[in-house]
């Protein structure tokens, strides 16, 4: 056999082994062994030993589009489950069970401060009144869901506040210092009374207002008077301007319920300055501290005066039971007795 025989002998058996390696590969590592013809059992001269051909992939085009992009590491953290504490404020509810949002406030902490008078105005819009006090003054209270109003002792709603009504409130500064907060509002169930004796401490000249203190309840009352209500002065007719602080007046209200809180008649008995004559017999003496009581027979009523006893020529005859005639002056405080005259000592008296 020629070489050239031998050499396209092994060459075919080479690509029929290749061919067959690539179809069925086999396992571990995949490589081909070609076998090598002998010739009578001796090898076959000038061929080298067996080769092993790994199979090499074929080069591929890196691939640039998005979907191909290597992606970038994210860091997953772990769901948290957290347990909000009711006594805290991110827990939704305070540790007294308010909700901040829905929920009002709860009511402000400090001293309480009755207040007494009559309702000037009214705002349900903003929720607030305006209180016309009693001895002198005006006040803005505001008040919501957390405000109790009651009326002849039975709780009611906002809607029973009118403009007119008399009013006692249980104020409080708010949580911020500021405004005045109602706490309780009872609408007031007592009537003025028919009349009363007092002394004027306030005249509202803007708004036609006075505040008399009660001489009997020693309370303050805040009426209106209106260009219907009968002024005098002893017989004689007065006006709203001879109405001044310190005089003693005697008031009458109208009766209907309606017109609650406003005078129809006031009679001026006192103006600061004024002379007056009082007599009838001593009730009270004291003349250490210059004082003493005279029931007047005029008008019924008893009077005290204070005297000087150093300045009465008739102060040796004074004792309780005398009568006498005294000229005083009106202070606005009390009466000062300018001359006193015994008209029957205390032992003729008695007799």
């Amino acid at each position: 056999m020629t070489s050239a025989r031998v050499l396209f002998l092994w060459l075919s058996l080479f690509v029929t082994a290749l061919l067959a390696g690539q179809s069925t590969p086999q396992s571990g590592t995949g490589s081909v062994q070609p076998t090598v013809p002998q010739a009578g059992g001796q090898e076959i001269p000038g061929l080298q030993p067996p080769v092993t051909l790994t199979p090499q992939p074929a080069a591929t085009k890196p691939d640039t589009s998005p979907s191909a992009a290597q992606p970038i590491p994210v860091e997953v953290q772990e769901p948290k489950t957290e347990i909000l504490d009711s006594s805290s404020p991110a827990g939704g509810m305070a540790g007294d069970g308010h909700d901040p949002i829905l929920d009002p406030p709860p009511l402000p902490k400090g001293t309480t401060t009755l207040v007494g008078g009559i309702i000037s105005g009214l705002d349900r819009i903003r929720n607030r009144i305006n209180i016309a006090v009693y001895g002198g003054g005006r006040w803005t209270v505001q008040f919501d869901e957390r405000t109790h109003i009651f009326r002849n002792g039975a709780e009611v709603t906002q809607l029973a506040l009118k403009k007119g009504d008399r009013v006692y409130v249980d104020t409080m500064l708010d949580t911020n210092n500021r405004d005045i907060f109602a706490r309780n509002i009872r609408v007031g169930t007592i009537a003025l009374p028919a009349d009363i004796d007092g002394q004027i401490t306030d005249v509202d000249a803007k708004h036609n207002e006075i505040t008399v203190r009660d001489s009997i309840g020693t309370s303050s009352v805040h009426f209106a008077v209106d260009p219907q209500t009968r002024i005098s002065r002893g017989p004689a007719a007065a006006s709203f301007g001879d109405l001044q602080p310190g005089s003693l007046v005697r008031v009458k209200f109208a009766a209907d319920r309606a017109n609650r809180g406003l005078a129809r008649e006031i009679s001026i008995l006192a103006l600061p300055g004024a002379s007056f004559t009082f007599a009838g017999p001593i009730t009270f003496l004291d003349t250490h501290r210059g004082l003493m009581a005279v029931r007047n027979t005029l008008d019924g009523k008893t009077y005290d005066l204070s005297f000087a006893a150093a300045r009465m020529p008739d102060a040796g005859q004074l004792a309780v039971g005398a009568e006498v005639t005294i000229v005083a002056t009106f202070d606005s405080t009390q009466y000062t007795a300018k001359q006193i005259t015994v008209t029957k000592p205390a032992a003729e008296a008695g007799k």
